[in-house]
C-alpha cells in the first residue's frame, strides 16, 4: 500500500517568492549604506545575486559568499543605520537558504530583510518610531499573496523581548492578516 508523503514546507518556487520580497525590502535601505560607505559594493552585489535567484537563477555558493560579504560590510561601516541596511542585504541574499523546517527561527529568515530595512530607516530618521511604523506597513504592503501564504504555513512568532524581535513579531502578525 503506498504511503502518503507531505509536500515539503518550502520548495524552490516558494524561496523565489521570498527572495523577491526580500530584495525589494532590502533595496529600500541600500542608499543608507551607500551614503556612508561609498565604493563598498558588497551589499549591492548581494542584492543583485538574490534578484538573479528570484528570477530563476541557481542557488549557488557565490550567493552565500555574497551574503557573507554584505555581513562583513555591516560590521565594518561604523554607522548603525548603514549597518542595518547592509544586514538587510545579507539577510535578503541568505533568504534563498531558508530551511523547509516548521520553526519560528526559519520565519526569521523570511522576515529578516524587511526587519533590518525598517530598522535602518528608523535609525536614520528624525522620527524613529513613526518611520519604523511606516516602514513596517510598507514592507507588509509589498508582500505578494504567495509570500503571505508562505508565512502563514510557518509557525507564528510569539511576542518576545527586545526591539528587533518585537519588529519581527509585528511583521509576522501583519503578514498573517
Amino acid at each position: 500500500m503506498p504511503t502518503e508523503t507531505n509536500p515539503p514546507l518550502l520548495n524552490e518556487e516558494d524561496l523565489r517568492h521570498v527572495a523577491l520580497w526580500a530584495a525589494v525590502c532590502a533595496e529600500r535601505a541600500l542608499p543608507l549604506f551607500e551614503a556612508k560607505a561609498q565604493g563598498d559594493t558588497r551589499p549591492r552585489a548581494a542584492l543583485s545575486a538574490i534578484r538573479a535567484f528570484a528570477q530563476g537563477g541557481a542557488r549557488t555558493a557565490t550567493l552565500r559568499r555574497l551574503a557573507w560579504g554584505a555581513n562583513a560590510a555591516a560590521r565594518e561601516v561604523g554607522d548603525p543605520a548603514a549597518s542595518a541596511a547592509a544586514r538587510a542585504a545579507m539577510a535578503a541574499a541568505g533568504s534563498a537558504y531558508t530551511h523547509p523546517i516548521a520553526t519560528p527561527h526559519q520565519v526569521n529568515h523570511i522576515l529578516g530583510p524587511a526587519a533590518y530595512s525598517a530598522q535602518a530607516a528608523a535609525l536614520a530618521a528624525l522620527d524613529p518610531a513613526g518611520t519604523l511604523e511606516a516602514e513596517v506597513r510598507w514592507a507588509i504592503s509589498q508582500a505578494s499573496p504567495e509570500v503571505r501564504h508562505i508565512v502563514q504555513r510557518m509557525p507564528a512568532r510569539a511576542p518576545s523581548k527586545g526591539q528587533f524581535h518585537a519588529l519581527l513579531y509585528r511583521l509576522d502578525a501583519g503578514l498573517r492578516h
